[in-house]
This record gives C-alpha cells, structure tokens and sequence, in this order.
C-alpha cells in the first residue's frame, strides 16, 4: 500500500530496532544481517530501469525538504525555477552521498584489516556491506547523469586532508560519524521515498538506499556501544566532543553553496537566507532526530563542550535540549 508523504509521515518499517546500550552478542549480530543480506539484496543495474525517461511533471524534492524553503527568495520564485533548484539539490545530495559511501567502505576495510579475527561473521558482514555500498556509490553516479547536471565536486585541498581521518584510530566518533551519514540520509529518503510527486528513478533508488542501509545503521549503532563501552572517559569525551563538531559541519554540507550559483540564486545569498531561516532548524531536526535520540540514550550527549556545540547546531529536539539543562541545573545545585 502506497503511503502518502507529508511532512509529518515517514515510513519506518524496517528501521534499525537498536535502543541505547542494548546490544547483542556481536557474531549473532554479523549472522543475522548476513542472512538478512542474502535474502534481501539489491542490483541497482537491474532493478532501476534506467533507460525509461524522467517524468516531465515529477520534482527530485518535496518542496518543504528543499534549502531556500520558507525565505524570501523561495516566495519569489516560480514553480519551475523551485524544481530546477530542487534538481540541483538533489545532485548535490547525491554527489555527497557518493562520497560519504566511499569513505564509509574505507572505514570498513580499515575495520576488516585491524580486526586480529579476519575470518569471522563480524569481518565477513563488514566485508559485505562494503559491497553494498559500493553498489550505492555506482548507483548515486548514475542518477547524476540521468539529471543531465554535473557532480557537486568538493575541493581538492578538503580531500587531501580527509585523507588525515585515515590516521585517526577507530572509536565510538569513527561509528557515530559513519551514522550520522547514513541515518540523515536515511531520515530524508524515507520520506521522500512515500511521495509519488517525486522522480520514479529516484523515488527507486532511495527505497532500494533505505532498505540495505538499515542493516549498516544496525551494526554501526552496535559497534558505537561497544566501543564506548571499551574506552574510558576521557578518551570518549574527546569522540563526543568530534561527533559533536561533525554534527555542525555535516548537516549544512549536504547541500552545497555552489548550487545556488548555479540556479542563479548567488552563493552567499542562498547560504545565508537558507541558514537563518526558521525552517533550518526543523529540517536539522527532522535530519537528526533518530540518530540523536539513540546517541542521548546511549550516553553519547552529554559534556558541557560537546553538548554545547549540538546546541548550536539546532539539530537536537527540542525535548532533548530541555533535558540537558535540565541535568546542568542539577549538576550545578549538587
């Protein structure tokens, strides 16, 4: 049964159950998502007909997810130049996407090579998510170039010093950061997956994304517990504190400046009307709230720096925001 989208409804079935700190063993974790991978596998080379055109009287967005929404410039713009903004968009979440997979595969075989097991369940389901995302990656490049539009391309120097993260040893920020990719995209995907006003390729490609990456967040939520659990305080205080910073950066960088020049909005305009409008906040909300509500529960939030930071980031719900001061309050009358 096909699920009208609104800004209100998102489709949730067969999200990751992961809670807090329960966790399960880790080999009967590994199998189960094995089998699961086994029985429910995609080929996006198959099961996206990319040879049907796109649809003339389909848009890539729901127009509330888009980054001008609800600003002065967004009131001015006609429904044509709203859904060529929303084709931009949607490319550059797409050309983000195809980077962040690739990242994400490396940490995984960094996983698989330090892992003195090598050959267990735990090494083989890393070792078949990397082809999983792998499948993505070429997936998200071939709804680029069905968009006609060229990739959003970051910035030699910032890849190079990306490449520093390799050098950072893995811990609870390595598996937090790696959710905090896929459960945004996730968030925004299974929403706009309901909606039958967007792009059937697309609409296609984000169901295919939701259900195998559910099996990613579940091992990556498993895998942050575990490795907060095996480091002590103050080395966890400094990954939440980088999670933290993370969470700043990567909400606003899903989506480029560099499309707003090239929609004919200009950088700095859009950047800076798309930032202060009271619409940011809800969809950072809407973006990170399952992420962060299990990184509360887990004990990921809390320190007066990194909190601090998540605040000013505006994801955090409103409810969460009122329980940290909350427990500020207390720690201060203690």
């Amino acid at each position: 049964m096909t699920v009208e989208a609104t800004p209100e409804v998102v489709n949730m079935a067969g999200a990751s159950a992961t809670k807090g700190r329960m966790v399960g063993d880790r080999q009967k974790t590994a199998q189960r998502l094995l089998r699961s991978t086994a029985e429910r596998a995609y080929n996006p080379e198959l099961d996206i007909d990319w040879d049907q055109p796109l649809a003339d009287d389909k848009r890539w967005l729901p127009p509330h997810r888009q980054t001008m929404y609800g600003t002065k410039t967004w009131d001015a713009m006609s429904e044509d130049e709203r859904d060529e903004l929303g084709r931009h968009e949607a490319v550059a979440i797409l050309s983000f996407g195809l980077y962040a997979e690739v990242g994400l595969s490396m940490m995984l075989m960094r996983a698989v090579l330090e892992n003195p097991d090598l050959v267990d369940d735990h090494c083989r389901y890393a070792l078949a998510e990397v082809g999983e995302e792998t499948r993505h990656s070429t997936m998200f490049s071939r709804l680029v170039n069905k968009t006609g539009l060229e990739p959003y391309t970051y910035p030699k120097s910032l890849l190079k010093l990306v490449r520093l993260v390799g050098l950072v040893p893995l811990g609870p920020a390595s598996y937090a950061g790696t959710l905090l990719i896929e459960e945004v995209l996730d968030r925004l995907q299974r929403e706009a997956s309901a909606d039958e006003s967007i792009q059937p390729h697309f609409r296609q490609l984000m169901k295919i994304h939701v259900l195998e990456e559910a099996r990613h967040i579940t091992y990556a939520r498993e895998e942050m517990v575990r490795s907060m659990e095996a480091h002590g305080k103050v080395y966890n205080a400094i990954h939440r504190g980088a999670f933290a910073v993370m969470v700043f950066g990567v909400l606003p960088a899903l989506v480029t400046p560099k499309v707003y020049r090239s929609t004919g909005i200009g950088m700095m305009r859009g950047l800076i009307e798309s930032q202060l409008s009271p619409e940011y906040r809800k969809r950072a909300v809407f973006a990170g709230e399952p992420l962060l509500r299990f990184c509360y529960e887990a004990g990921f939030i809390k320190g007066r720096v990194s909190t601090r930071i998540l605040i000013m980031s505006r994801s955090l719900p409103s409810d969460v925001v009122d329980e940290i001061k909350r427990s500020r309050k207390r720690s201060v009358a203690a």
